[in-house]
């Protein structure tokens, strides 16, 4: 299967159309002959006496690069070159790392691996984009976590579940698209970001999708498999932990020697089809999903069955810990869903074979735009686990709304869990180098789809960019990831970068401001989760979550009086959320319930804070417009107004997340607005 390596045409777009789809591949041609006359020497050949189809990949990009940049096709040769780019390998060094080392006139870019060799080349493309100095590099780029993986969650039938960028450009109509060049650009991108593992199908397995892993669709996988490989990037699947049960065998206990032997003899066929298979993706025992408590087991049973079914091959099982049965009355202040993935997996701490890797959601609730770290991070010291967020903004604005989201992963990845002391924070955790996990890394949910600029908002486009990068070198500052994204796709005009960049850095504080206050979460509508509905969730037979009544508001998660959540965490952080003269403001009704007139830290209430962001956050929006519109002339007319038709909606839901919240507060409290404002 040919595709082509420069995407310069891709059937049904347009020119301006393909400068969005390129994303941060740009690869504009420069017109700065002085920087073009700096790096001439090192684009004059390049040197490779390894050969394999990740390190054409990589040639590939070096050879397309350059000649789309600087109208300059290197000569590849296998013998020593004095001047260009010398490719080697050194077996010693860590994996996928590698070393860039530059002289007068030639780079060294030693690698461990293929891997490490096609990481290097994008390394110097992006530099060669931003108009970086290439004289004087000498440095050595390790990956923080073994695992940079990307969640996939779309259907056969063609949709994405929590999609925000059109339909699946996997699958249509219960079929592989036939045409894969998009999924061979996609891989590009997600290698230029650093990432090398993929699961390809959403975890809410149902019956077609279960398919995926019987001759049905198993040489469509293997096809789609290779292509991601020849980018250094592994394929998993989504299971139906139910499988059996849908191909005749009457249950599916783990324990069930029949069951056993079907999952056994399902590896055995994938393997021999994909010999470097990644493994199983599982979501069991959630949301109505089947799992081994359907039968009496726990989740380390349910999960070291498909485990073993795997072992012989190297496979692993990624097993999610967004379990969950919450169902509770309103007038219930006991039950919490917050507890629920601590209290199912911490006994179990310890009983999972080697190659089982427990999934975390970041947070303990689902993906909110603010909420403490999972006390699980930091507390599993004898079970590998993966840490998972969420590209797709589903509680975020759904790709309508600007939210620029590695600011909010770092404050997680930075957060000290105190589990082996002061420092134990969670970057170090999750890269397996606190408890020596033999499977460590980090896992995002994918916001991608069929939409010519593959995020929908494309300043979306930032978030995938910036997990990537942000999972590689979790020490790279939101600031710097940011920048690399603004240059790479919209060039290296000051003006143009000052801009974008002032929108781009306070987005998600900005969010925050018009949308849930003081990390209570929710205040969605339900189902779908956009827009505003205070009450949304508050009698929904999944759980209560803000208890909000006319003398305060807040979920009571203390030792003493609450629900104990936060004795889930070691000592030092459960003293802080525990007590409410200590708790941060920005999480304070996520641990309390208080009075309206409660004062913060900053000094206001919790009616004024609510009243002051909300409609400081509407006037934030309408800046970031006059920014974006200063910029009119230097952006090409798709994707200004693309940006601008979403930013003048996110005006819009702004201003109705403000007039909702504040009126519904206000009547709630009747406490005026000190500053006399409309509240309705």
């Amino acid at each position: 299967m040919q595709f082509r390596q420069s995407e310069r045409r891709i059937d049904g777009l347009t020119v301006d159309q393909l400068t969005s789809y390129r994303a941060w591949l740009q690869y504009r041609e420069k017109d700065q002959e002085k920087y073009t006359k700096t790096v001439a020497p090192y684009l004059k050949a390049v040197s490779v006496t390894v050969d394999n189809d990740i390190i054409e990949r990589a040639l590939d990009e070096w050879t397309v690069g350059l000649n789309e940049m600087f109208k300059q096709r290197p000569a590849v040769v296998r013998e020593t070159i004095s001047e260009g780019l010398a490719i080697t390998l050194d077996p010693s060094l860590p994996n996928e790392s590698y070393q860039l080392k530059t002289t007068e006139k030639r780079i060294q870019l030693t690698a461990k691996d293929a891997n490490g060799v096609l990481y290097g080349v994008f390394h110097l493309l992006r530099l060669l984009q931003m108009e970086e100095s290439l004289q004087h590099l000498s440095m050595t780029e390790v990956p923080k976590n073994p695992v940079r993986m990307i969640n996939q969650w779309d259907d056969m039938n063609g949709e994405v579940e929590r999609g925000y960028a059109g339909e699946s450009f996997f699958y249509k109509d219960y079929q592989f698209i036939k045409d894969r060049q998009r999924i061979y650009d996609y891989a590009r991108l997600l290698a230029a970001a650093g990432i090398n593992a993929i699961s390809i199908n959403n975890v809410n397995v149902h019956e077609n999708e279960t398919d995926l892993i019987f001759d049905r669709y198993l040489m469509d996988v293997k096809q789609t498999s290779d292509i991601f490989n020849q980018f250094g990037i592994t394929l998993f699947l989504s299971i139906n932990y139910a499988a059996p049960m849908e191909k005749g065998i009457a249950s599916a206990d783990p324990l069930d020697k029949d069951v056993q032997a079907f999952w056994k003899a399902r590896a055995q066929a994938i393997y021999q089809v994909i010999p470097n298979f990644g493994g199983f993706l599982v979501k069991a025992d959630s949301e109505n999903r089947p799992g081994p408590f359907t039968y009496g087991r726990n989740h380390a049973e349910g999960a070291n069955m498909l485990a073993e079914a795997l072992e012989p091959y190297g496979g692993l099982v990624i097993w999610r810990c967004f379990v969950y049965n919450c169902k509770q009355d309103w007038r219930d202040r006991q039950t919490d869903r917050a507890r629920a993935a601590y209290d199912h997996f911490m006994p179990l701490d310890g009983a999972f074979k080697e190659n089982v890797v427990l999934q975390i959601k970041n947070g303990p609730m689902d993906f909110q735009v603010r909420e403490p770290v999972s006390p699980l991070i930091g507390s599993l010291e004898n079970t590998n686990h993966f840490l998972e967020f969420q590209i797709a903004q589903e509680y975020l604005g759904q790709q309508k709304h600007l939210v620029y989201l590695v600011p909010q992963w770092k404050e997680v990845l930075s957060f000290d869990t105190y589990s082996k002391g002061m420092g134990t924070y969670v970057k170090d955790i999750v890269a397996g180098e606190v408890f020596k996990n033999g499977h460590a890394g980090i896992v995002a949910v994918s916001n991608v789809g069929s939409d010519y600029n593959w995020t929908g908002h494309l300043f979306a486009q930032l978030n995938l960019y910036g997990y990537g990068r942000m999972i590689w070198n979790p020490e790279l500052t939101a600031e710097a990831i940011a920048l690399e994204w603004v240059k790479q796709t919209f060039g290296n005009d000051p003006f143009v970068i000052k801009t974008i960049m002032q929108m781009v850095m306070p987005s998600w504080e900005i969010y925050e401001n018009y949308t849930s206050p003081l990390g209570i979460g929710w205040m969605v509508n339900i189902s779908h989760h956009y827009g505003p509905n205070i009450d949304g969730y508050e009698y929904d037979k999944w759980g209560t979550y803000h208890f909000a009544d006319r003398n305060g508001v807040g979920v009571d998660r203390t030792i003493e009086t609450g629900t104990g959540f936060t004795g889930q965490f070691h000592k030092e952080n459960a003293r802080v959320y525990n007590d409410l003269t200590r708790c941060p403001d920005e999480l304070l009704l996520f641990f309390h319930h208080v009075p309206y007139t409660h004062q913060l830290h900053s000094g206001k209430t919790v009616i004024q804070h609510i009243y002051d962001t909300h409609f400081r956050g509407v006037e934030q929006v309408k800046a970031m417009i006059d920014a974006w519109q200063s910029l009119k002339e230097a952006i090409d007319p798709t994707r200004y107004t693309s940006v601008m038709e979403r930013l003048e909606h996110q005006l819009y839901m702004a201003k109705e997340w403000r007039d909702t919240v504040n009126t519904y507060f206000y009547r709630k409290s009747g406490i005026n607005d000190l500053h006399g404002r409309t509240i309705y």
